[in-house]
């Protein structure tokens, strides 16, 4: 019995030396930060902001690698194909790991078994903007004209199963309106036949929107975030505006492959929590009207998971369905 202890003593003392020896010398070569958008957008923007600082705070290079395709479908099944050594990190989001498990019935990545969670790095809730035709000037008054013409006042989206879509889904679901998705490819499209009158609501960035509320061309009448964007706080929240529980947009976090080092894990969850604490940081993302979040890898867990879970629920309710 003596011996066996001995024997259990030294296995461990050497797998937590081995811990602590992985733990002191990571990273001690360049990660790649797989992202599954084009160069450009908000996504790459985010992790490009994200990969400079880590860089700076680990000492390696942090090197963006664009896989575009699939609406991310492309560069999740790369990220969960790469080997588990802490040397890969994927930016993850609600399409990668909210919707589209859901919706594509042929995905080759399950997002939670396929990936361990890092960190959320921020969120970016939707501006509602409505036409200026539209006599609506609150949601309550939205709600109430959507009822009163149920099936006559369309909403634009960028595309079919796009977060700008599902979010009035889950608008109409809460709510008993029953406003029709009219999708287009991509924002630019939907914009444009917004501003023109053809469509007469749209969930959307508020980047990309803000500039023509203020112009005159569209009107802004909440924010879908669980609070009020610090970058327009005069502008209420779907919830507080009159559909209470009502929180949706898009985020961004870091997951890596299943199964890698649990000292990397915690390394980069700490390195991204404090670079998204950052004051710098937090100005850059609230002045885009992206809301820093940060926490800690169980907490992302359970922040995909509940993603999952919601997108599931409105998917069926709306049945909405896109092929494979």
């Amino acid at each position: 019995m003596n011996r066996l202890f001995f024997f259990k003593a030294i296995a461990s003392a050497f797998l937590l030396s081995a811990t602590a020896a992985h733990a002191q010398s990571y990273p001690a070569k360049p990660i790649r930060f797989l992202v599954p958008f084009p160069p450009g957008g908000g996504n790459d923007t985010i992790a490009r902001l994200i990969g400079q600082k880590l860089t700076a705070a680990t000492g390696q290079q942090v090197i963006v690698d664009n896989r575009p395709g699939a609406g991310g479908t492309i560069g999740a099944e790369a990220a969960a194909r790469a080997a588990p050594d802490g040397y890969t990190m994927f930016l993850a989001g609600v399409a990668t790991h909210g919707i589209n498990p859901n919706l594509r019935k042929k995905l080759s990545y399950d997002p939670v078994k396929d990936f361990d969670a890092v960190s959320l790095i921020a969120s970016a809730p939707l501006l509602v903007v409505v036409h200026p035709s539209l006599p609506a000037k609150s949601v309550k008054e939205l709600i109430a004209l959507a009822k009163a013409r149920p099936g006559q006042i369309n909403y634009a989206s960028n595309g079919a199963g796009g977060s700008s879509h599902l979010a009035v889904e889950l608008f109409n679901m809460m709510t008993g309106a029953r406003m029709v998705h009219i999708p287009y490819k991509g924002l630019a499209p939907a914009l444009t036949e917004l501003i023109a009158g053809e469509v007469q609501v749209m969930f959307s960035s508020a980047v990309a929107m803000l500039p023509q509320v203020k112009a005159g061309k569209l009107r802004a009448i909440a924010m879908t975030g669980a609070r009020r964007s610090p970058a327009i706080p005069a502008i209420p929240t779907v919830a507080e505006a009159g559909v209470p529980g009502y929180e949706t947009g898009s985020w961004y976090g870091v997951v890596v492959p299943a199964g890698s080092p649990r000292p990397a894990i915690n390394r980069l969850a700490q390195d991204i929590g404090a670079i998204v604490k950052s004051a710098e940081i937090t100005n850059r993302l609230v002045n885009e009207a992206v809301i820093p979040v940060g926490g800690t890898p169980d907490e992302f867990a359970a922040h995909i998971r509940k993603e999952l879970a919601r997108w599931a629920k409105v998917i069926r309710s709306a049945k909405i369905e896109i092929g494979d």
